[in-house]
């Protein structure tokens, strides 16, 4: 079974690492600009944050699309975890319900998205970090296939055998940390095709994901970049730089980095 499509902003604020009280103030300014899109998750402990920012911002709900997730610790609760991340959001439904990794009892815990959605309170399931093995489970064994798998992609992560798959499948591809957590911006090869277009480093990558027909989900905290990262939208990159980033891949994980840099198990 394929989900009927709904339109989803192929630009949003990814709010990862973003406290309450900083989306309240960011999220009505982010709407200013022309942001529709906020993806948050349980596991960030900012829902309540993002639902009041939307609050704050006096637009319509239903002007709005909200993503958020199911972390592994609620996979055998899933109903009441769904409710939970309802009421912190101050809404009654959710646009995109995502698993958040493929952990144990994952399937399980579709089978309750599934559920979920043929309620009506998530408009639209999917995965996020599910490789092409997981997802051929779920189209083998499960009756809905997902609207979305959310992955880290990146000309240094170009994960292009699973977009390949997914765009096969009629899965939207969507990419967190595009701008390799910064990881990665002062990248000699990125700064010479910036300084070409007269952009930023974040304003080139977000453009290569655009026009790979992914849902960018760039992070930020400043309202220069914020409209910067909006702004990225109108950047058409000439074919021969974005075959030529398109050949930057290393395999490279800015989250894998993130975590390493900390000391702490990847």
């Amino acid at each position: 079974m394929i989900p009927e499509k709904i339109k989803i902003p192929q630009i949003a604020l990814g709010t990862w690492g973003i406290k309450s009280e900083q989306l309240v103030q960011l999220i009505p300014q982010a709407i200013k600009i022309g942001y529709r899109h906020f993806d948050t998750a349980r596991k960030y402990s900012n829902e309540d944050g993002v639902g009041e920012g939307i609050k704050q911002s006096g637009v319509s709900r239903d002007e709005i699309f909200i993503t958020t997730k199911l972390w592994r610790t609620d996979f055998l609760r899933t109903g009441s975890a769904f409710n939970a991340s309802l009421e912190r959001l101050q809404t009654d439904y959710i646009d995109l319900y995502l698993l958040h990794w493929p952990f144990f009892f994952w399937s399980k815990a579709w089978t309750d998205l599934e559920r979920i959605y043929k309620s009506g309170k998530a408009r639209s399931i999917g995965v996020s970090n599910f490789n092409i093995k997981e997802l051929e489970t779920i189209k083998k064994k499960y009756q809905i296939t997902p609207a979305v798998n959310q992955i880290e992609f990146s000309p240094f992560y170009y994960q292009k055998d699973l977009l390949d798959y997914c765009q096969e499948n009629n899965i939207q591809v969507e990419s967190y940390s595009p701008l390799t957590r910064g990881f990665r911006l002062e990248d000699p090869k990125l700064k010479v095709i910036a300084q070409k277009y007269q952009k930023t480093v974040p304003q080139i990558l977000i453009a290569w994901v655009l026009k790979h027909g992914l849902v960018a989900l760039p992070k930020t905290t400043s309202l220069l970049h914020l409209q910067q990262n909006w702004d990225a939208q109108q950047i058409e990159l000439a074919e021969a730089d974005f075959a030529y980033l398109n050949s930057l891949n290393e395999n490279y994980s800015a989250l894998s980095t993130f975590w390493s840099r900390r000391g702490r198990p990847i």
